[in-house]
């Protein structure tokens, strides 16, 4: 029976660079690094750059990061004065900011939960939304 997520594996252009955004601009701790690849912590999250082509798309798919409602502006301002991508404009619960890495995946620095946007959609659900 699973469960919980066990790692997220991304594929990267340029490990060396990759590796510079995850950690030294979103706070990731290192924990190996090869000429193919990365292991990178954040809480209790696994991720792996994984050296290999690159193809964006052209979806909503993207990997949300946690942040304290407290720190979540500090943070923006930094990520912004380093030159960051937008890609979206938050429209729902919660602070949140839409940028891309430097390979193009869509990640977000969210403020909420899911219990805080349950909350939010019970009194506005989306179109033909069903609790359980």
């Amino acid at each position: 029976m699973l469960n919980g997520l066990n790692h997220i594996t991304i594929a990267v252009s340029d490990v060396s660079r990759s590796f510079d955004f995850y950690v030294n601009r979103l706070g990731f701790t290192p924990k190996a690094k090869w000429a193919g690849g990365a292991y990178l912590s954040l809480g209790n999250l696994w991720l792996c750059l994984s050296a290999d082509s690159v193809a964006t798309r052209e979806d909503y798919t993207h990997y949300a990061f946690s942040i304290r409602s407290e720190d979540f502006d500090v943070y923006v301002k930094k990520l912004k004065s380093s030159g960051i991508t937008e890609w979206k404009i938050n429209k729902s619960e919660g602070k949140s900011i839409y940028f891309l890495d430097p390979d193009g995946h869509k990640l977000e620095i969210h403020d909420g939960n899911l219990d805080s946007r349950l909350r939010a959609c019970i009194k506005h659900p989306y179109e033909k939304m069903e609790f359980f």
